[in-house]
């Protein structure tokens, strides 16, 4: 019954890597009623063995760096990331001290929301753009 379900929707897993929370607070937002993200079959879990996609905001601190490698191999396939933020992408206003930069040096994204902090309409509208192909390589 379990997987009858899963199949049909999307679990998320919100990491933070370091950095202000700004979009840890939109992500949130998404939740409330007026964006209401599980209308769409989208939830979000703690454990990142549960989650189809990642959500990774911040910049990626020195301490993360192995770590999110380790979290990223512990997905079970298709799995999907999305970099939140600019300091997901690039580093933002935190590149110039103890960060690695951006995510996309570190594990390989599927789809970037940039804004410091991106609004919530733009998070369901990248989560949304990468469910058809999450879905489409679960059917295979």
């Amino acid at each position: 019954m379990k997987k009858l379900f899963r199949r049909r929707s999307l679990h998320l897993c919100l990491i933070n890597t370091g950095g202000c929370n700004g979009c840890d607070v939109e992500v949130l937002s998404c939740l409330a009623p007026r964006y209401d993200l599980e209308q769409y079959g989208i939830y979000f879990h703690n454990n990142p063995r549960e989650a189809d996609i990642i959500v990774i905001s911040g910049p990626v601190t020195l301490q993360w760096k192995e770590k999110i490698k380790e979290l990223y191999d512990k997905i079970p396939e298709p799995k999907i990331v999305i970099a939140l933020g600019a300091c997901a992408l690039s580093g933002g206003v935190f590149k110039e001290g103890h960060t690695c930069g951006g995510i996309k040096d570190i594990i390989p994204i599927d789809a970037k929301v940039p804004g410091c902090p991106p609004k919530p309409s733009e998070i369901i509208e990248a989560i949304l753009k990468v469910a058809p192909k999450l879905i489409a390589e679960r059917e295979r």
